[in-house]
């Protein structure tokens, strides 16, 4: 008896046991079965639209059109000037005479406005440009700006008459000079405006149509939202022989020859830098535009770009300056009140100019710079006049201390007859100007290829960008 009760015991003891077994596999089973939970998906960036000039987002009026530059006198007695504060590029850089000038470059030539006083074209200008065949406007040029033109078959890209200018006699300088009291040189009155330009482009029928595939610089993404900050960069940890490779630029101060000075103060209040030039009295004065109540100019982005100028062989007497480009060199980029060292590379005249990092050893990275969005002055200047660029805090400067006074060299004025010829290609010039004018070879154009302007023969590396489906 004892023993069949102990069987039975048994038997009910393994029936629980199977019994708790299957509850917790269907438990388990029920815990297995349960759905996953998935990551939410990242939203996809629109199509990258950028302005061509300044990176910002291409708004719903903005045109897919050439770029559009002008040559604008910069010597004392032309000041001030006007239009200057609707570039969103403004470069300057040391022609004849110790002297600089402006070219100012627009996306859209429609927003110009009145602008001048327009003067003579200049190759190291131009070389800038012409990858991105932009319509360039001049009144005269040199013979060695003319032989570019010819050489580069650049047609009625290349206006010689201020696009259809005028002359404003009764114009009155910043020291009260006017041609009409006798006391201003005619070359200081030539102007030009919106509606000219578009009468010019009308009568010789020039095709303003194009798509750039990329951006003038490799600005910072807008899509993103972001600004790049100096003091956070990628570089701004790394040291170089002469300090820290970012530093101080709340003002900073550009030599382009001993008589003429650029400066710009950082204003943290509108993040630009306000742009002062020396004058004729030693004193530092806001560069202003006339045309809008003579609005101070101010950018977000300062870029000095360092290389060697010099006369070119044979031109002595009109003081003929040849920029080189072929090798590249050091520069700065300052934003926000920083200043950070880089290197920039341009080469052949159909290659664009980049701008790039500097390695931990400063020497030049394969990493473009992020430029952030917005208006950009840009100075090409002669490396003799690099130890005295000055970058600083404002903490200590007298701005209203004196500087130098300005004046000009002698020299003769050149301005080329039509069809005047240097005698020798543009590639021969550089080639006597530089002692090897040898630089890489390029494949690809940056804009988009033409026939009626470019060589068949010739193209130009793209520059580069931060999204290979930029457009401008």
């Amino acid at each position: 008896m004892k023993r069949k009760l102990l069987l039975v015991m048994a038997i009910l003891s393994l029936c629980v046991v199977l019994a708790a077994c299957k509850k917790q596999k269907a438990e388990s089973d029920t815990t297995s079965a349960a759905p996953e939970v998935t990551a939410t998906p990242e939203p996809s960036l629109e199509p990258y639209k950028a302005n061509v000039l300044t990176g910002e987002p291409q708004g719903d009026d903005y045109k897919n059109q050439r770029i559009t530059a002008v040559m604008v006198n910069n010597i004392v007695a032309a000041r001030p000037q006007r239009g200057l504060s609707k570039a969103d590029i403004l470069f300057e850089i040391k022609v004849e005479g110790g002297i600089t000038r402006f070219m100012p470059v627009f996306t859209d030539y429609q927003d110009i406005g009145e602008i001048g006083p327009v003067r003579s074209g200049r190759d190291q200008f131009f070389r800038l440009i012409l990858p991105w065949q932009a319509l360039y406007i001049h009144e005269g040029q040199s013979v060695v700006m003319q032989q570019y033109a010819i050489d580069y078959s650049y047609g009625n890209l290349n206006n010689n008459d201020g696009a259809n200018g005028y002359r404003d006699y009764g114009r009155v300088n910043w020291a009260g000079a006017s041609y009409n009291n006798g006391n201003l040189a005619l070359e200081h009155t030539m102007y030009t405006n919106s509606e000219n330009i578009q009468k010019y482009i009308d009568d010789n029928s020039v095709d303003m149509d194009r798509t750039y595939n990329s951006t003038f610089f490799n600005f910072v993404d807008y899509r993103l939202g972001q600004t790049r900050d100096l003091s956070n960069s990628l570089d701004s940890a790394y040291s170089d022989k002469y300090g820290p490779v970012v530093s101080d630029g709340e003002y900073v101060e550009i030599e382009h020859s001993p008589s003429y000075k650029t400066r710009f103060i950082y204003d943290s209040a509108s993040n630009t830098y306000k742009m002062q030039q020396n004058y004729s009295d030693g004193q530092w004065r806001d560069t202003v535009d006339e045309a809008a109540d003579n609005t101070v100019l101010s950018f977000p982005n300062v870029i000095v770009l360092y290389t060697d100028i010099h006369t070119y062989p044979g031109h002595e007497a009109k003081d003929l300056q040849y920029a080189e480009y072929a090798w590249g060199g050091v520069g700065y980029y300052c934003y926000g009140g920083k200043c950070e060292k880089i290197y920039w590379q341009k080469g052949t005249p159909l290659e664009a100019l980049r701008l790039y990092y500097l390695t931990e050893d400063g020497q030049c990275s394969d990493t473009p710079v992020e430029i952030n969005i917005g208006k950009s002055y840009v100075a090409v200047t002669d490396v003799d006049y690099a130890e005295n660029f000055v970058h600083s805090t404002l903490d200590g400067v007298d701005l209203s201390s004196a500087t130098t006074v300005t004046y000009e060299s002698s020299y003769v004025e050149d301005d080329a007859e039509e069809g005047e010829t240097l005698g020798m290609s543009t590639d021969d010039l550089t080639t006597s100007a530089t002692g090897s004018g040898e630089a890489e070879t390029v494949t690809e154009s940056p804009a988009e290829s033409t026939t009626e302007e470019v060589p068949a023969d010739t193209a130009a590396e793209q520059p580069v960008a931060d999204d290979p489906e930029a457009v401008g």
